[in-house]
């Protein structure tokens, strides 16, 4: 607009000099300034109106463009729970059983079972229970609920493990371990199917056989985990004979 005004401005400038030095205009002088006047604005574009900048709405930020399939991007895992310290592992649900017990050994069978109930043994003695033979570090389980009555490394029996069932009539005797599971204490309780131990030759056991020496002692009124009166495991894991 600004152009335009200057030009408009020249051309009546330069009218008016052209009518003080040569008088008037004549027709054709009007018509020739009038149509370079009209030319001058047909070619002169008019400037396009201030358009502001879009304002942005800074209250709603920009949406995240959605993934792609190859971006890459997963679901986060979500985090397990940790197991509780010293907690119980529990034999595969399938672990053979008999009369209400579990096989001490994780992975026999009742027919791999031998009764060595009344073999002789050293000093004259009977060996009132049977050795389970085993690869030395085969889980050793509970055979059933009850308590850790005690641990005793002895002499003939090596790493050894007392458990009293729950009603205190019995106890389950168990020798030769390499070790005991980590964890285990004695006044703990036991699961049915719990690993306790591991399969050993300690004691006086061959250190070319490793086996579990697995004893039952009914208790007396008196409970002592030292003394009681021996019964055949042999019946009673392999046919399922009660206690």
């Amino acid at each position: 607009m600004k152009t335009t005004g200057l030009l408009l401005l020249g051309l009546l400038v330069g009218a008016a000099g052209y009518w003080w030095l040569y008088g008037p205009a004549t027709p054709s002088t009007a018509t020739q300034i009038g149509a370079a006047v009209a030319e001058a604005t047909a070619q002169t574009p008019a400037e396009a109106p201030a358009v502001s900048p879009p304002t942005r709405n800074e209250a709603t930020p920009p949406s995240p463009a959605a993934p792609t399939a190859d971006s890459g991007h997963t679901e986060a895992a979500t985090p397990q729970q940790a197991p509780a310290p010293n907690a119980p592992v529990i034999a595969d649900a399938t672990h053979e059983t008999t009369a209400g017990l579990l096989l001490p050994v994780q992975g026999l069978t009742r027919e791999q079972l031998q009764d060595t109930f009344t073999d002789a043994r050293s000093e004259g003695r009977v060996h009132d229970a049977i050795d389970i033979m085993a690869p030395a570090g085969t889980p050793v389980l509970a055979v059933a609920d009850g308590t850790v009555e005690k641990f005793f490394d002895s002499k003939r029996g090596g790493l050894t493990i007392y458990q009293f069932e729950p009603s205190g009539r019995y106890a389950y005797y168990y020798a030769h371990l390499q070790s005991y599971a980590p964890g285990l204490a004695e006044k703990q309780p036991l699961h049915r199917g719990q690993v306790i131990g591991y399969v050993g030759s300690t004691g006086n056991a061959n250190p070319d056989a490793p086996h579990l020496h697995f004893a039952i002692f009914r208790l007396g009124p008196e409970r002592h985990w030292w003394e009681g009166e021996a019964i055949n495991p042999y019946p009673i894991l392999h046919d399922g004979q009660a206690l």
